[in-house]
């Protein structure tokens, strides 16, 4: 092992298995060559070590013999020395369960251990570097010109970027300008704390701020952590600060290793909170996706459905079935008919805009419901969809489809279930009818052929 004082990145690898010890250590000393790297077979075994020294990141498998990772991570917590070192949990079952759990315990991070190890090697390269010093936006209110001056100064020198202004209504216009961009505008620059001082002179306070942070931008303390400075070190005045909203708070004359360790804390806390809405929006990606075809799943379809069409006057629905897909599925096999559908879902994903959404609903039944869609428009699209179907040859198969279209124009209320079932309607006529035919269902009995 290199000698721990010639070495900067200190790191601790724990992990019941042996061999994954061995060769995490291996790939990291040799793209981390500066490290100092310590494996543990335990938490118990990494406990004795904690206890003595001190590591810039640990990295810890969810399941350990005795207490497991996120009892380690909670005895991490505990310590002084570790307060605020970057703990990675390796698992490859990351739920949301899990990962409320494990943020509740002080988990910085999660890694996908079916990654591979050389991955996982470039995570903890990538966390360390974000680690290795303060990084964070700050918006700093503060109304006291040499107060502002003199911490801000404390802030920017340990790598924080600082955005001060000098009352609360211009704090809440960034926060409300920052909060109204859309999440996929690259040059949106969110803030990641808010200190502001309590008693600022204007129409609002710094608690008047606080309150309009909570309730009108609905921000969550997870995911605007606002840290409070007063002079007022008092009991009333600590609830009246919490009850307000705030995560935390100093006092006057502040102290840089207060403050530091304070908003160390908070950075913390969003980090963490932007880890959980990442993995969230992941899981909720695996669980609304079908599998084989790579659409939508009838999940996406009942829950985001609905709120498509109310906000779309003008929606029409299509059932797309393919025609006698149970004698393929004899004839050639299910692995040649599990690729049938794989290749019809991906033609449907590339064939409509991504505004549209297209979902298997079941079987080989797919759901294609399209907003701001006039029904003479959706009937031309069915009958497009249905000719380049028959262009498709999958596996060099014919293949025929059968539609069934409906729209809610001209009708006053319209639900999702209601689309669906008059779909399903005129896609049962169009087969009995003979197949590779599309019929419209207007009203629940109204039911013509294209």
């Amino acid at each position: 092992m290199i000698p721990f004082k010639e070495k900067t990145n200190r790191i601790m690898i724990v992990d019941r298995s042996e061999v994954a010890r061995s060769i995490i250590s291996h790939i990291l000393q040799k793209e981390m060559q500066d490290s100092y790297i310590v494996t543990c077979g335990s938490a118990e075994e990494a406990m004795e070590y904690l206890h003595r020294e001190k590591f810039d990141l640990i990295t810890t498998s969810l399941l350990l013999p005795g207490l497991d990772g996120l009892d380690l991570c909670h005895e991490i917590r505990k310590s002084e020395k570790q307060h605020f070192s970057p703990v990675i949990v390796v698992s490859s079952d990351a739920d949301r369960r899990l990962l409320r759990e494990g943020f509740s315990a002080g988990v910085t991070d999660y890694f996908n251990k079916s990654l591979g190890y050389k991955r996982l090697v470039e995570f903890i390269k990538d966390v360390s570097q974000r680690h290795a010093g303060l990084v964070g936006r700050i918006l700093y209110v503060e109304d006291s010109p040499s107060t502002a001056q003199a911490t801000q100064n404390v802030m920017e020198k340990h790598g924080l970027y600082i955005t001060h202004v000098t009352n609360a209504e211009e704090a809440f216009q960034l926060l409300k300008n920052t909060r109204d961009l859309p999440d996929n505008n690259v040059e949106k620059k969110d803030f990641d704390i808010v200190f502001t001082d309590f008693f600022l002179e204007g129409q609002m306070t710094g608690g008047d701020l606080l309150y309009a942070i909570r309730t009108q931008l609905h921000y969550s303390r997870q995911e605007m952590p606002v840290l409070v400075i007063t002079i007022e070190d008092n009991r009333q005045c600590q609830a009246e600060i919490f009850h307000a909203g705030a995560n935390d708070f100093i006092t006057k004359p502040i102290m840089e290793e207060v403050l530091i360790a304070r908003v160390k804390s908070l950075l913390l806390v969003k980090h963490q909170h932007n880890v959980l809405k990442r993995y969230s929006k992941d899981i909720y990606e695996l669980e609304t996706t079908d599998s084989i075809t790579g659409t939508r799943n009838k999940k996406f379809l009942l829950e985001e459905g609905k709120t498509l069409i109310t906000q779309h006057p003008n929606v029409c629905l299509m059932m797309v079935d393919i025609d006698q897909f149970e004698q393929i599925n004899a004839i050639q096999g299910h692995i040649i008919g599990d690729h049938i559908l794989h290749l019809i879902g991906q033609f449907l994903l590339n064939y409509f805009p991504k505004e549209i959404m297209v979902a298997r609903f079941a079987g080989k039944k797919f759901t294609i419901l399209m907003p701001d869609c006039t029904l003479e428009k959706g009937k031309a699209i069915a009958e497009n969809l249905r000719r380049k179907m028959i262009e498709l040859k999958p596996e060099n198969l014919n293949i025929t489809v059968s539609i069934g279209l409906t729209s809610s124009e001209g009708v006053t209320e319209t639900t999702l279930a209601t689309l669906i079932s008059d779909a399903d309607n005129a896609l049962h006529t169009a087969q009995k009818q003979g197949y590779n035919r599309t019929c419209l269902c207007i009203t629940h009995k109204n039911i013509t052929n294209l």
